[in-house]
């Protein structure tokens, strides 16, 4: 046989239980304190007077137990009604404002991230509390849309090498294509693809929670720039777009304190994003700058530029626009979030600026050039 729940008191009950046991209280050592020395005090008055008939003192005592007994009870009494008026009073509104609470609670957690608590005006605490709630269903609401845009975007990415390793193998089973060199080297580039997505959601996925492994070391700028530029030859010659290194040359002798091959990965998916939206002919350039305790690292393209609408989601997992970074170009939609995430832990902020569509665009990293400077959130 299952217990009966006790019943739980709300938070209006608790309150007014709590000021009336604290009015009861005080008016009981009131009563106690002007009983103990209220008549005393009187009595020796009246004896310091010298009053001709003692009657006179007992009468005079009487009359004050009475005046003091009768004032005092009236005084609490009233005293106890106002209290329990306004407590009820203020209860009820509190209740009532942590009801909107909780019932925009109970909304989020089914999912509604629409739910807002209205403000209810009863102090600075009350307001901060609304505030911060609405804010973070806010923030569970973009975030819920990021991960299922994600979510689509990610099997949309990982369809097409599936599929076309299905198709493959199974008419190789059936004797239909033959597993040639050819064949197989095509098989092994969308088994490579499918790893590196499985990479770079990996690699995102750490930085976002703060986990992302950095090395770090002394790092010439001069080094960082030509071996990215060497990397990234081969894909621009077979392109047919320009690509040229443009550096000062106290940039270039400029050390940092980081993690190689997380920054050449930065500069790696920067060109590559450069090549991919700038058509045979174009020219990609790589610069460096040193301007005071900040070096700026920026690639220039002549390509396809980027709405203005669409330059503050660029860093956003898998985000694309049709003139920017669109599927056709070939390109998995996390490059940018990952150069974002990798600026980020090494203290510093990459942007994105474009005059238009068909007239390129510049991305810049500027990172802080301080002796030994290490963000905190980094992982040994």
């Amino acid at each position: 046989m299952s217990a009966t729940p006790r019943r739980r008191w709300g938070l209006g009950a608790r309150l007014l239980a709590a000021i009336v046991a604290v009015i009861l209280v005080a008016a009981a050592t009131a009563w106690a304190v002007a009983a103990a020395i209220g008549p005393e005090i009187f009595h020796d008055h009246m004896l310091m007077a010298e009053p001709a008939d003692s009657s006179v003192v007992s009468h005079a005592e009487e009359a004050f137990t009475t005046a003091w007994t009768l004032s005092l009870s009236l005084a609490l009494l009233a005293a106890l009604l106002t209290s329990v008026v306004v407590s009820v009073f203020l209860t009820r509104r509190i209740a009532r404002s942590l009801e909107g609470v909780r019932q925009a609670a109970a909304r989020v957690a089914s999912g509604d991230y629409a739910a807002r608590v209205p403000d209810v005006h009863m102090g600075g605490e009350f307001d901060d509390l609304a505030g911060a709630f609405n804010t973070m269903a806010a923030d569970l609401g973009e975030i819920e849309q990021t991960r299922t845009r994600m979510l689509g975007d990610l099997a949309h990415e990982m369809r097409t090498p599936v599929a076309t390793l299905d198709g493959y193998l199974e008419g190789i089973l059936d004797g239909v294509v033959t597993a040639d060199e050819p064949t197989v080297g095509m098989l092994r580039e969308q088994v490579a693809r499918l790893a590196r997505l499985a990479q770079d959601i990996t690699l995102v996925t750490a930085a976002g929670e703060g986990r992302l492994s950095m090395h770090w070391q002394a790092l010439q700028v001069g080094a960082l720039l030509d071996d990215a530029a060497a990397q990234a030859a081969a894909r621009f010659t077979d392109k047919g777009v320009e690509l040229r290194v443009e550096a000062t040359e106290e940039a270039r002798q400029t050390v940092l304190t980081a993690d190689p091959d997380r920054l050449g990965q930065v500069l790696t998916n920067l060109l590559d994003n450069a090549v991919r939206h700038t058509p045979q002919g174009g020219r990609v350039q790589l610069e460096a700058q040193r301007a005071g305790s900040t070096l700026r690292l920026s690639v220039r393209d002549s390509g396809s530029g980027i709405a203005a609408e669409h330059l503050p989601h660029l860093f956003e997992r898998f985000y694309r626009a049709d003139a920017a970074r669109d599927r056709a170009h070939g390109g998995s939609g996390i490059g940018l979030a990952i150069v974002h995430s990798i600026v980020h832990a090494h203290g510093g902020a990459v942007t994105a600026t474009s005059p238009g569509p068909g007239h390129g665009a510049l991305f810049t990293v500027d990172l802080p050039v301080v002796a030994d400077t290490r963000p905190g959130h980094r992982s040994p």
